[in-house]
């Protein structure tokens, strides 16, 4: 299957910005809670999404029904069974929305995206043209 290679890069950027959050929510507070006994320990894998408390991926939604409109939401998961006061999640999801809205234009220079509150959630807005191959 073809794949635009702007659209490659672009997603390849994103992809190492939430890698980078992961990191550094991990090295703050990585110990928080327990690991979920099914979730491997940070580092196990090839994928920061994948091991270690955080999850924290991009997920591109069309925006139907959103002030906000198409974009990437901040998908936020912590593997524990623990629970987390609602607060506290709340504070996490803020933290790692700030870091990332620090992030992006070193990722993406001079590309106009922000990173917007969409509802519960987090979401980077803004241009994703990708021009011509």
């Amino acid at each position: 299957m073809y794949e635009h290679p702007k659209l490659r890069a672009f997603t390849a950027g994103l992809d190492a910005l939430f890698d980078e959050a992961d990191n550094f929510l991990e090295e703050r507070w990585g110990g928080a809670f327990a690991l979920h006994p099914n979730r491997p320990e940070r580092g196990a894998t090839g994928n920061p999404a994948m091991d270690g408390l955080f999850e924290i991926i991009p997920d591109f939604t069309p925006g139907i029904g959103s002030e906000k409109g198409r974009g990437y939401l901040v998908s936020f998961r912590a593997a524990t069974l623990e629970r987390i006061p609602p607060e506290q999640f709340e504070f996490l999801m803020e933290e790692t929305a700030a870091f990332i809205k620090r992030k992006l234009p070193a990722y993406f220079p001079g590309r106009r995206l922000e990173l917007v509150r969409d509802g519960a959630r987090f979401k980077i807005t803004g241009d994703f043209s990708l021009g011509l191959a």
